[in-house]
């Protein structure tokens, strides 16, 4: 049996820690254990007591009567690293680490606390799951190997937690709302145990449906993103992520040890990942509760229909303004309706039965809508009516539903508003098995997290493949000219030197003319024809024009000699300058200027960003986001999402961006960068498009050494 099911199947367990003073962990474990009707022997190890919870009680780990399968340490964390090792030493390989603060502990031979426990598993090869963990729960073996507030039912979600405190708030609203999960775990800091060995199980357990992360950071990208990728293609995954800001990304570090890393960046992840994700604890549970009864979706279109019209307004803009899309009605499904309803009703979705409707009216009308082949989820609103009790609706609803044939086939999402009268009704509807929600903007704000789950979905089926034959690549030239580079002392290049890299790719550049004297600009500038840009050659500076360092539409010799001269004397002091650099002027009517960026992020690595040209951006908030590597259809997919976010306003030029032309041109910079890992970062501003024209006018490229080897295989694979 692999080590990772073992662990997630005890037979046996030894509490080191266990008490019998209330409030205390070890306390809290045993009485958790024993009220979870956990089949195996409990073996509680505490040197001062004969017995904990009744239960007899041994003095120390050596003293157990058998190996136990899995081992909770409830104990301070100055204890720990003797407690593993004598749990090493008995044969132990699964344990679950309570305590806080172990990285804290003085170091030992240079290592950390983490460190040392990490070497001691390493040594009896024992799996930890923690430190600072809640512990698990896994229903279906009624086990409760955590000291939570309370036993988790039994169902098909799995979650995994880094915070402990959001577990048991996720865990108090499922009890309420009686839902429950296959397995229930409390990761911690992730000493050992991480989010990518777990999904990488979830994903094969056949007791689990659909996943539920939340995550304050993570610390190996590769081995996360190549589970994640795995887990996603088999069921739905949706995680909240903490520390958007960088103040709450301060607050993670200090939480759990983890880098929060850049939001966009994990944003670009988790899509790249085919996973959703939701922003706040009530969409997380908007989405368990809808992940729970719903079955994946089929299309997007969204019928509505409710007895009160703001209600399903309120629906609609959500819906629109969310990117949604309202089912079209068949023109005999509103001949039918018609024959029902009062003269006066909407003739369209939303279909506004009036507040005066009648159980049987709602049926009717339910009944109806079940039959239309353009709907492929149907919400049902709700709002109180002195015709009848919100439990008399519910009763009808649920029955039109159950008699229908499609009743179970596509997705139905209600709304039943108000509190006091609608409480009950949303009891019978949850126990039928339907979603149910507050507020219109609450359903819809569900149903639109199936539609971006689909969406991700269809994204995480773009991995990128071969390069077509029209791609222009040269991996080996490439290195070799970025390391002649590095060698002669140019790690920060302009587009002067970078072009010949950036040509290898197919990627066209402006002819950049480079000199070192006013006199030789002007004369050269007559050479090559005007009008012409004049900028100062200075590639560690990535905003030139900040300091007056661009000149453009120079004229005639007398200008291009005056501007050099002045642009020289006023930047004499400045170590950056070695020059200035001479362009043809191009034309840009009609264009467009856009920027493309990639940095290194400090947990993902080479980031790919894009938005409108100009002299400075925020990476966060100016950019889209994707990870490399990129084929033309993921490249794409970033361009319309920067479109549609706002962050290229695509309307600026003259004649409509060729989102096509710019999708393979940000394809063969995505492989330029993935096949020299020497280029460390790369800033170029402007891009111009042109028609289906791409050129690159001004570029920062930062180059360093990298030992790193590059195979098509290793290329092609570096994100799946």
């Amino acid at each position: 049996m692999n080590p990772i099911n073992r662990f997630f199947n005890p037979k046996s367990i030894a509490v080191i820690g266990a008490s019998n003073s209330v409030h205390r962990a070890g306390n809290l474990i045993m009485r958790n254990l024993l009220q979870g009707n956990f089949s195996g022997p409990i073996m509680p190890v505490n040197s001062k007591h004969q017995s904990i919870c009744g239960v007899l009680a041994y003095k120390n780990v050596a003293q157990l009567p058998q190996v136990p399968d899995l081992a909770i340490i409830a104990i301070n964390a100055r204890h720990c690293v003797k407690v593993l090792t004598e749990l090493g030493e008995l044969g132990c390989q699964q344990v679950i680490l309570l305590a806080a603060g172990i990285d804290q502990l003085p170091e030992v031979d240079d290592l950390s606390g983490n460190e040392q426990l990490k070497s001691i598993a390493k040594q009896y090869g024992i799996r930890i799951l923690g430190g600072s963990s809640l512990g698990m729960q896994i229903p279906h073996l009624g086990l409760n190997a955590s000291f939570a507030h309370q036993q988790a039912q039994s169902g098909k979600i799995a979650f995994i937690s880094q915070s402990s405190s959001v577990a048991t708030t996720v865990l108090d609203w499922a009890n309420h709302k009686n839902m429950g999960f296959s397995y229930f775990v409390s990761v911690g800091e992730t000493i050992d145990l991480s989010f990518n060995e777990i999904l990488d199980f979830l994903s094969r357990d056949p007791k689990t449906q659909a996943i539920l992360l939340y995550i304050d950071g993570i610390k190996d990208h590769r081995h996360f993103m190549s589970a994640a990728r795995t887990a996603a293609r088999a069921k739905p995954i949706i995680v909240i992520k903490s520390g958007s800001t960088s103040e709450g990304a301060i607050s993670v570090s200090h939480h759990t040890g983890v880098m929060a890393g850049c939001d966009a960046v994990y944003d670009a992840a988790f899509r790249r990942a085919g996973m959703l994700r939701v922003n706040h604890l009530r969409e997380l549970f908007a989405a368990f509760e809808t992940l729970a009864h719903t079955k994946p979706l089929s299309g997007e279109r969204l019928a509505i229909v409710t007895n009160g019209g703001a209600p399903g307004i309120m629906a609609v803009d959500t819906l629109i303004s969310r990117g949604g899309k309202l089912a079209a009605l068949e023109s005999d499904i509103i001949e039918r309706l018609s024959t029902l309803l009062p003269n006066h009703w909407s003739k369209a979705n939303p279909v506004d039965i009036a507040g005066d409707a009648s159980p049987e009216r709602f049926s009717k009308t339910l009944s109806i809508l079940l039959d239309s082949k353009e709907i492929d989820t149907l919400l049902v609103i709700h709002s109180p009516s002195a015709v009848a009790s919100g439990e008399e609706f519910a009763q009808a609803i649920i029955k039109s539903i159950n008699q229908h044939a499609r009743g179970r086939q596509i997705n139905i999402l209600t709304n039943w508003m108000g509190e006091d009268s609608a409480h009950q009704a949303r009891k019978m509807i949850r126990k039928a098995g339907i979603p149910t929600f507050r507020t219109p903007d609450g359903a819809v704000g569900a149903f639109m997290h199936m539609v971006e789950y689909r969406r991700n979905q269809r994204l995480l089926q773009e991995t990128p493949k071969s390069i077509s034959r029209h791609y222009q690549t040269a991996p080996d030239e490439a290195r070799r000219i970025a390391q002649d580079l590095i060698a002669s002392g140019h790690n920060v290049i302009d587009l002067n030197k970078a072009a010949p890299l950036l040509n290898l790719y197919g990627l066209n550049s402006l002819a950049t003319h480079h000199v070192d004297s006013p006199e030789k600009a002007a004369a050269l500038a007559t050479k090559i024809g005007y009008p012409v840009a004049l900028k100062l050659s200075a590639p560690a500076l990535t905003h030139k024009a900040s300091i007056d360092g661009i000149k453009l539409n120079l004229m005639n010799e007398d200008a291009v000699k005056l501007h050099a001269q002045t642009m020289l004397e006023a930047q004499s002091d400045n170590e950056h300058i070695d020059g200035l650099n001479l362009q043809q002027m191009a034309n840009t009517a009609g264009t467009q200027e856009l920027r493309f960026a990639m940095h290194n992020d400090a947990i993902f690595g080479p980031v790919l960003y894009i938005g409108e040209g100009g002299t400075s951006w925020d990476l966060t908030q100016d950019a889209a986001v994707a990870l490399p590597p990129l084929n033309t259809a993921l490249a794409r997919y970033l361009i319309i999402g920067a479109i549609k976010s706002g962050k290229i306003k695509a309307h600026r030029a003259l004649t409509e961006l060729d989102i096509n032309a710019l999708s393979i041109t940000i394809t063969q910079l995505s492989y330029l960068i993935i096949d020299c890992p020497e280029i460390a970062s790369l800033d170029i501003n402007p891009l111009l498009m042109q028609d289906d024209n791409a050129t690159i006018l001004d570029v920062n490229m930062q180059l360093k050494l990298s030992l790193i080897h590059i195979s098509e295989p290793t290329r092609l694979g570096m994100i799946s």
